[in-house]
């Protein structure tokens, strides 16, 4: 039997807040003093001009890419989460989709896949997804992807492979958005694959 995106995606299965509620712990920590806008830091570094986020949720990388004049669209599955992303930031073009099949008939500089979002996918839709999104990128555009890694989810080298069967290559790897080294040993991977600059549009 053929399991719809709403029954097999392990985000949606699983997901048990609001897109508010999930916002609020962001915004706690952030009325703390806890800088909480460690994705945006890192794509920002890269200088684009244009940027997805994928599997944006309740667009909180997103909305701070845009607050900083980035150019963003997000996507995702999740209507409830989506909501959130819509209410607090209207002007953005959000859209509820699928990563693996969403065509945006646009590209951009980079795409951004934070939050875990490679580990909540519906299981078996990685290369789809991953594919889907490099045909997102212009030639030279980078995908930047967080995500844990623990026993039972996608490896490092599993990703790697995949972002190599979309021709995608590694440009760099750090154990946090801080940019902390990267080692075989970290329980977490934020990986910059490059499409090459040769590719055809």
């Amino acid at each position: 039997m053929c399991m719809t995106p709403e029954r097999s995606n392990r985000w949606l299965k699983n997901r048990n807040v609001s897109g508010d509620i999930y916002d609020a712990t962001y915004e706690s920590r952030a009325a703390a003093g806890e800088n909480v806008h460690g994705e945006a830091d890192f794509v920002e570094r890269f200088a684009p001009a244009s940027v997805l986020d994928a599997g944006c949720g309740t667009g909180r990388v997103g909305r701070e890419l845009a607050r900083r004049g980035l150019d963003v669209v997000g996507v995702d599955l999740d209507p409830a989460m989506l909501a959130t992303a819509r209410r607090k930031a209207p002007r953005i073009d959000w859209h509820l989709a699928d990563l693996a099949t969403v065509d945006l008939a646009r590209s951009f500089d980079a795409a951004v896949l934070a939050g875990n979002v490679m580990i909540f996918l519906t299981p078996g839709s990685e290369p789809a997804v991953v594919a889907n999104i490099a045909r997102h990128l212009r030639p030279g555009g980078l995908l930047i992807a967080g995500f844990q890694i623990m026993p039972g989810q996608l490896t490092i080298e599993r990703y790697d492979e995949i972002a190599g069967l979309a021709d995608l290559v590694l440009a760099e790897r750090w154990s946090t958005w801080d940019r902390d080294s990267w080692d075989a040993g970290h329980d977490y991977a934020v990986s910059v694959h490059q499409r090459p600059t040769g590719s055809p549009e």
